[in-house]
């Protein structure tokens, strides 16, 4: 068995992911992870499947057959887990809406060899003046050897040049 990693985007319908999940089921696949979300009227999601090296190409042909009824699936191999020394932390972050705020977020992670495993974003009214506030969560693999309070300080540094609210601690193994 090899995994292969699937995305998948549609206008959202009823049915979607049953007739993803049946490909990869007639073609001996095992659907083994994913994270699946709809948005402004569209169906994205990310899936690993573990599927016998033979039956690639017949999953493949499967999944692209798809199209005709609104479905694009594009395929790639899973890639190799870097061998690296990882501490997962959970970032929040809050603060007005403004152009930039996840490029120079994420560039700044970027920069210190922080991974992002995972983002969630959202803008949405202030309770009290209805102003937009941007809101996100995420993962972040961060390397053994960059000290927290360095990465903090860096983070604060920009927080404040973006005048938004960041809280930064360590990831639920659980969640």
């Amino acid at each position: 068995m090899d995994d292969l990693v699937l995305t998948v985007i549609a206008e959202d319908q009823p049915g979607l992911v049953e007739r993803v999940a049946k490909c990869i089921s007639e073609h001996g696949g095992n659907w083994l992870e994913s994270r699946m979300s709809r948005m402004a009227g569209q169906f994205a999601g990310i899936l690993r499947v573990a599927v016998p090296t033979a039956a690639h190409a017949g999953l493949i042909e499967a999944l692209h057959a798809l199209q005709a009824q609104g479905i694009r699936v594009v395929v790639a191999p899973s890639g190799a887990e870097p061998e690296r020394s990882w501490r997962m932390i959970q970032l929040q972050l809050v603060g007005n809406d403004r152009t930039g705020i996840v490029r120079d977020i994420t560039r700044l992670l970027a920069s210190h060899g922080v991974n992002l495993e995972s983002l969630d974003t959202d803008v949405l009214p202030a309770p009290m003046t209805n102003e937009l506030l941007f809101h996100a969560e995420a993962l972040l693999a961060v390397p053994a050897e960059l000290s927290l309070d360095e990465l903090q300080g860096h983070l604060e540094t920009l927080a404040d040049d973006l005048m938004v609210e960041l809280k930064l601690q360590p990831a639920d193994r659980n969640a």
